[in-house]
C-alpha cells in the first residue's frame, strides 16, 4: 500500500509541478518580465516588478525541484506563499467560485504545501536522505 501512496504523490508532484511550470514560463515567455510586472501592477500586487520575478522564478524553479522531488518542503512553503498573494492581493476579492476565483490558487497553495511535506519516495529527497542515514544492525 505504501509503494501506492508513494506512486499517487509523484503523479500529484508531477501535476501540479506542470501547472506551475506552465504559469511561470507564461510569465516570463508570454508575457515577459515587464508585461508580467505591469499585470500586477494593475492587479495592485504590491512591490510589483519584485512580486513578478519572485512568481516567476518560484514557478518555474519550483515546479521543477516538485517534480523531481528537491528541497520538497521548502518548494511547497515558496510555492504557497506565492499562491498566498495571489489569493489576497488578486482573487479574494472575487470570491471562491466563478470568474477570478480563489478556488484555483487556493488548490494549488494547498497541493503544493501538501506535496511538500509529504512527496512520496519517488523523490530525490528521499534517495538523499537514505544516503546521510547510518545504516544501524541489530546486535
Amino acid at each position: 500500500m505504501q509503494r501506492v501512496r508513494d506512486l499517487i504523490a509523484l503523479i500529484g508532484r508531477v501535476a501540479v509541478g506542470a501547472v506551475f511550470i506552465a504559469h511561470g514560463w507564461q510569465k516570463l515567455n508570454t508575457w515577459g518580465m515587464d508585461g508580467a510586472a505591469a499585470a500586477f501592477g494593475k492587479m495592485g500586487v504590491p512591490a510589483p516588478t519584485l512580486s513578478a520575478w519572485y512568481a516567476m522564478i518560484v514557478e518555474l524553479a519550483g515546479g521543477a525541484l516538485l517534480i523531481i522531488g528537491l528541497g520538497l518542503p521548502i518548494v511547497g512553503i515558496l510555492i504557497a506563499l506565492d499562491m498566498l498573494g495571489a489569493l489576497v492581493f488578486v482573487h479574494a476579492h472575487n470570491g471562491m467560485i466563478g470568474a477570478g476565483g480563489y478556488e484555483l490558487v487556493l488548490a494549488l497553495g494547498i497541493a503544493a504545501l501538501v506535496l511538500g511535506f509529504h512527496g512520496g519516495a519517488f523523490s530525490i529527497d528521499r534517495v538523499l536522505s537514505r544516503r546521510r542515514l547510518p545504516v544501524l544492525t541489530g546486535s
